[in-house]
């Protein structure tokens, strides 16, 4: 739906995972094996990935001040008890933080993504569009970090028009 670029980072596995749903539409890129591949899930991993979908997408409504679009499992609760590990480079120091080699692997690298955000101030600039049909991932680049919608040109100027109409005028 955005014309926008992708997210930087970890985060924009966040913001494509998000997005494999198009609400307007119904159309969900996890109903097919290329779409689950592309996130490493299973078929078996089918619900527990869409229910991080949907946690993902109430906090980044959540980032913007919106409410909540539906009832959801909440975020925190599911990265709660995820195994991540901090590697260090014995050659130069470096660290990283890496999702654990058990466990689920979506969910750790989801993690990963939202704890590097975290610490590099990016996660609350990742929202999802305030338009109900819509609540497509984005990442906020406008200098106060108070974007709306995914898209001025379509989401922005529906709301716009609404309001217009509204008005009488």
């Amino acid at each position: 739906m955005s014309e926008r670029s992708p997210a930087p980072g970890g985060l924009a596995l966040v913001e494509s995972l998000v997005n494999t749903l198009d609400i307007e539409s119904g159309a969900d890129m996890l109903d097919t094996a290329d779409g689950r591949a592309a996130f490493g899930i299973g078929s078996g991993d089918l619900a527990a990935a869409r229910e991080l979908r949907e946690s993902l997408r109430v906090a980044l409504l959540a980032h913007g001040g919106h409410p909540p679009h539906r009832a959801v499992t909440p975020l925190g609760a599911l990265l709660a008890d995820t195994p991540l590990y901090l590697s260090v480079d014995d050659r130069d120091g470096s660290a990283a933080l890496a999702p654990a080699a058990d466990g689920a692997p979506l969910l750790s690298r989801v993690a990963v993504a939202v704890a590097e955000a975290l610490a590099a101030g990016t996660w609350t600039r990742l929202k999802a569009c305030e338009a109900a049909t819509c609540h497509w991932a984005y990442y906020d680049r406008s200098p106060a970090g108070r974007g709306r919608w995914c898209s001025m040109q379509v989401c922005g100027a529906r709301a716009k028009m609404r309001r217009y109409r509204a008005k009488g005028a």
